[in-house]
């Protein structure tokens, strides 16, 4: 359920994260040592696509004692919210802030130790592996029809300084107390002519009709355009790209953020407003605004309420948010990937409800971002469902796209320390911006606030019955444990989560959810599942949920299931995997 009009890849499972496992096997698996014979018996001995019959000669009085087991297991197995750990109880030790190989900080550490924030000093690299900045003395752009003013810096025959043409235009805008949608559109068409007739700016236009920054919206524009005009005095240092396989850090300042993202508003950013093959940044989300201005919708309108809203914030000296934030790269190594048919973990604490929002009862927690492969999907055109959300309430994780890869089977972001700017209500269509938000989250020891965001993406299934395969609930299993593994010893908070590549993405909720409970196991940290008002798989995940804590039942035991369940399924079967884990533990308490 990560956003519409997503380019996410349903790709291949690499051979070195995906051993080859025959799928059509003939053959029943192996069945755990520590599985009763009586089990051993009955699970080789009858045809897996027999085993609704079980209860039938399992009898009437097992099931009565079963269903009278569950009914007393429910709500003693799974737990309260208040039980699962959040970032605030928790004991990290992050030690001083520092340049690692691996952990490139844009401020001042010296500084930052004697309580001031500001940009860490280096040079611009226009380099295949930076940022390739818009005031980088190597962006330039072809003469225009008018002169530069004393900012034109020459670069060659007939071109200039593409920053000076920015600054010549976005000055301009700076000076005004208030500026109207066609003056944005002017200037930014000046820097970007090639696009002259082929950007749209609508939606734009059409944000103060009605609307809560009716009065004042136009009076933020050169607000946004003095921000985005800082660039240069705040960031001194390159900004390395967080590449494919390769696990790195970065840590920038809020306001470091703020200029970045106010030069996306105004489209600065060169090489990045092509989709070609060919193109440098191909395997790059967008990050200029473009498509967000165009092509008007009601769901526009309130993304861009929301945007406003964050640069109505951090444009003010009273308000702009003076803290860090940290976007990490992980990936999962071919040693970290567990071998889930012989792992031995049993189930974590699990908290299950179909009330609440992962981003206000999971406040502090490590909440789980259903992404694209492409980081923020679609937040920047139309998708608005749950990963464009979280980055419209937070838009600090927009900034994301600007350096971060498409994300391998094997990787995935987690971002600490953004700040939430906005309240909402609905989904997709029904998506409203409600009004300003204030954050109180307190702060580590590097400033920045306690909130810990993770983007896994699942897979897109074309046809939902492609999804019961074991080489693809291998890639799954991997994506959640290496989103869901800890690296502080425990002392990490639990995760909040819902129905991760369900919706759009056609993944089926009962399997994602076992998903999620394998890999937490395996990473021994609690689950707080929200289903979003979903009572029926509220119910039925904790009526399974009991029942593996009840039998035991360990993460090989339960990936053997799954490969039961995915071997006797026909495309026409009607048997759930609830009803197919339930009935298969009937049947194995009736012979003991």
């Amino acid at each position: 359920m990560s956003g519409e009009n997503k380019r996410n890849d349903s790709h291949q499972i690499t051979t070195l994260l995906q051993p080859d496992i025959p799928e059509n096997r003939e053959t029943k698996p192996k069945i755990p040592e520590n599985r009763k014979d009586s089990s051993k018996k009955t699970r080789s001995s009858e045809p897996s696509t027999s085993r609704n019959s079980h209860l039938e000669k399992a009898g009437k009085s097992s099931e009565c004692e079963l269903r009278r087991s569950q009914s007393s297991e429910v709500g003693s197995s799974c737990c309260q919210l208040e039980h699962l750990k959040k970032l605030p109880q928790c004991d990290l030790k992050l030690g001083k802030l520092g340049f690692t190989k691996s952990h490139i900080v844009l401020i001042d550490v010296n500084a930052f130790r004697c309580g001031d924030i500001r940009p860490q000093e280096g040079r611009d690299l226009w380099h295949h592996k930076y940022v390739k900045l818009p005031c980088s003395p190597s962006s330039w752009s072809p003469k225009p029809d008018f002169e530069a003013g004393p900012v034109k810096i020459k670069t060659g025959p007939g071109h200039v300084s593409r920053w000076g043409l920015i600054s010549k235009k976005l000055s301009a805008l700076a000076s005004k107390k208030a500026a109207t949608v066609e003056e944005v559109k002017e200037s930014i068409l000046k820097y970007n002519p090639s696009y002259k007739g082929k950007w749209s700016f609508d939606a734009l236009a059409m944000l103060g009709k009605p609307s809560s920054f009716e009065t004042h919206f136009e009076t933020l524009f050169p607000k946004i355009a003095a921000l985005a005009l800082k660039l240069p005095e705040q960031v001194k240092k390159a900004i390395p790209l967080l590449q494919h396989q390769e696990p790195a850090s970065i840590t920038l300042s809020q306001v470091q953020i703020s200029c970045l993202l106010a030069n996306a508003f105004y489209c600065t950013f060169p090489h990045r407003n092509t989709t070609r093959p060919d193109a440098e940044y191909r395997n790059f989300p967008s990050i200029n605004f473009t498509r967000l201005f165009g092509n008007q919708s009601e769901r526009k309108t309130q993304k861009l309420h929301a945007i406003m809203q964050y640069f109505n914030v951090v444009t003010d000296e009273k308000s702009k948010p003076e803290g860090l934030v940290t976007f990490e790269r992980r990936c999962l190594t071919y040693a970290d990937v567990p071998k889930w048919e012989k792992c031995n973990d049993t189930m974590q604490k699990l908290h299950v409800t179909s009330k609440g929002e992962i981003e206000v009862e999971g406040k502090g927690m490590l909440q789980v971002d259903f992404a694209a492969s492409w980081i923020g999907g679609g937040v920047l055109d139309s998708g608005l469902v749950q990963e464009e959300i979280l980055f419209l309430i937070n838009p600090e994780l927009i900034v994301s796209r600007l350096f971060t890869e498409k994300l391998d089977d094997n990787e995935c972001l987690i971002i600490t320390g953004t700040q939430q700017f906005s309240c909402y209500s609905g989904f997709s269509d029904s998506f409203k911006w409600i009004g300003p938000y204030d954050d109180d989250l307190e702060r580590d020891e590097w400033g920045r606030l306690k909130r810990q965001i993770l983007a896994i993406d699942a897979l897109h299934f074309r046809h939902p019955r492609d999804q019961y395969n074991m080489a693809k609930i291998r890639r799954e299993l991997n994506k959640a444990y290496c989103g869901f593994k800890g690296h502080h010893d425990h002392q990490e908070p639990d995760i909040a989560t819902g129905k991760w590549g369900c919706g759009a993405f056609n993944g089926d909720p009962e399997l994602k959810a076992v998903i999620q409970l394998m890999a937490a196991a395996k990473a021994k940290r609690g689950l707080a599942f929200f289903t979003f008002g979903d009572d029926d798989l509220s119910r039925g995940l904790q009526e399974i949920y009991n029942l593996l804590v009840a039998q035991n039942m360990t993460v090989g035991q339960l990936y053997e299931y799954l490969e039961d369940y995915c071997i006797q399924r026909k495309p026409s079967s009607r048997e759930s995997l609830f009803d197919f884990l339930r009935n298969t533990i009937i049947n194995i308490r009736s012979l003991l």
